[in-house]
């Protein structure tokens, strides 16, 4: 096998943080059970998000996009 050195590898792409966590919300009764379900990243040119799911809520309640807080990152929520 040989290897093509005329391809230009691509950049590696900088982490940027998400825009937004997206939570599940659960309520029973009085209570609210809000589970951390992924996250969403604006797009580069500007219109739109990208959200990314990691698992989805098959018992109904919410979806709620919230802005990422210092406190949740440092939780590592």
């Amino acid at each position: 096998m040989t290897r093509n050195t005329n391809q230009k590898s691509k950049p590696a792409r900088e982490f940027t943080p998400p825009a937004y966590i997206a939570y599940h919300v659960d309520e029973r009764g009085e209570k609210k059970f809000w589970s951390r379900i992924g996250a969403a990243w604006r797009h580069q040119k500007g219109e739109g998000l990208t959200l990314q799911l990691d698992l989805i809520p098959v018992n109904g309640g919410r979806i709620v996009l919230r802005a990422p807080s210092e406190a949740t990152e440092e939780a590592g929520a």
